[in-house]
């Protein structure tokens, strides 16, 4: 096995719980994973050796909640928003229509872009959902092409109701025929959990068919406004709510009391203009907070986690160390992984050289391209 010594670190974020930055770092990395971490003074040899000049060093960013399987463009729908329409969730048929036309190579070929996109800005690890067929066929065709690309795959098939379908009908469709096309290809089920969508009863039905089928629960969750998801997603063990815009005092006592993480997606507050959630009062409550970008065609089409590290810095109050922390070993949280979203010893090799010498630049210069090079499992590649 070669072991590369990565050497020059003017700041490394490992997120260790005794020393979570380091100045003047180095690390070896082994297998594509990392082997050894401490003051670049103290450094073993190596087979090779990689001067990165002085530049700031972080986890990969870890995306927990995306929408990369779509067709179409909805670029009308935002301008409407921004000259003052409302944002609904009914908008998502029309991207709904577009997948169901496009053909698997065209669907591919669009997930391979935004992830060439991610990849670019310092991201190592993304959650890809179906939820823009709604069909048996295009729901399994769409998990099934997200799990080329990730084995964070999760079955959204309870995204909206179709149009001409009544809500009973299509849960039965969703907890049955469906669920049984798409569980292999599926690590996760989720659920909208919100008005024009699904309500507690129903998304209660969708999760724990999921879960009898071996898949591990998520909800979106309190977008649009005060509602049952966070609880649902609290009551049957979810590894994450996701959105929480919307929160009582109570909605905080149960994601903070079962461990649930809030996944915070300030991409869609931006395009919707939406209230941003309060992060802050989430962490003071001792809720693990993840950020992720919600990368869709509707109401987040972002896949810039800088971007969403910058929005939750200046908008959702977190300091720039939290909202790195969110968008690295929180999104890990999210997904339940130990492997990512910090440098430690023995975590997988992802991690963003930035062309700067703090990751406080991350949010100090927002929308400036930061990230010089991202590497997986220890495979290095222009950014």
């Amino acid at each position: 096995m070669t072991a590369r010594l990565v050497t020059g670190i003017g700041e490394l974020t490992t997120w260790d719980a005794e020393r979570p930055v380091l100045a003047d770092a180095a690390f070896v990395v082994e297998d594509g994973r990392v082997a050894w971490v401490g003051p670049a003074s103290e450094a073993p040899d190596a087979d090779d050796r990689e001067d990165v000049g002085g530049a700031a060093v972080t986890p990969g960013f870890v995306d927990s909640h995306t929408h990369l399987v779509f067709a179409g463009d909805r670029a009308a729908e935002f301008e409407a928003r921004m000259a003052g329409a409302p944002y609904r969730a009914g908008g998502i048929r029309t991207t709904v229509a577009a997948t169901r036309a496009a053909s698997d190579d065209e669907l591919d070929a669009g997930v391979r872009r935004h992830l060439a996109e991610m990849h670019r800005q310092g991201t190592t690890t993304v959650e890809i959902k179906s939820g823009y067929g709604l069909t048996v066929h295009d729901e399994a065709r769409a998990l099934r092409i997200a799990r080329r690309h990730t084995d964070e795959t999760t079955y959204l098939g309870a995204h909206v109701v179709p149009s001409g379908t009544g809500t009973a009908e299509y849960v039965d469709l969703v907890t049955g025929p469906m669920l049984d096309a798409c569980a292999p290809h599926a690590r996760w089920v989720d659920v909208f959990c919100e008005d024009g969508a699904f309500d507690a009863d129903a998304a209660r039905a969708v999760l724990r068919a999921g879960i009898a089928a071996g898949l591990a629960p998520r909800v979106h969750a309190n977008q649009l406004g005060h509602g049952p998801g966070v609880q649902v997603a609290c009551e049957v063990g979810a590894a994450s709510a996701d959105h929480c815009t919307y929160l009582t005092d109570d909605d905080v006592e149960a994601l903070a009391s079962t461990g649930t993480v809030a996944g915070l997606l300030p991409g869609v507050e931006f395009s919707s203009r939406h209230p941003y959630p309060d992060a802050r009062r989430l962490l003071d409550a001792g809720v693990t907070v993840a950020l992720a970008t919600d990368c869709n065609p509707g109401s987040s089409y972002t896949s810039s986690m800088p971007f969403c590290i910058a929005l939750g810095v200046r908008e959702l109050r977190l300091t720039p160390r939290e909202a790195l922390w969110s968008a690295t070993a929180g999104g890990a949280a999210s997904l339940r992984r130990d492997d990512v979203g910090h440098l430690r010893v023995g975590a997988r090799a992802d991690y963003a050289v930035l062309d700067a010498p703090s990751a406080v630049h991350l949010a100090y210069r927002p929308g400036v391209p930061l990230v010089r090079q991202t590497v997986v499992g220890g495979e290095r590649s222009s950014a």
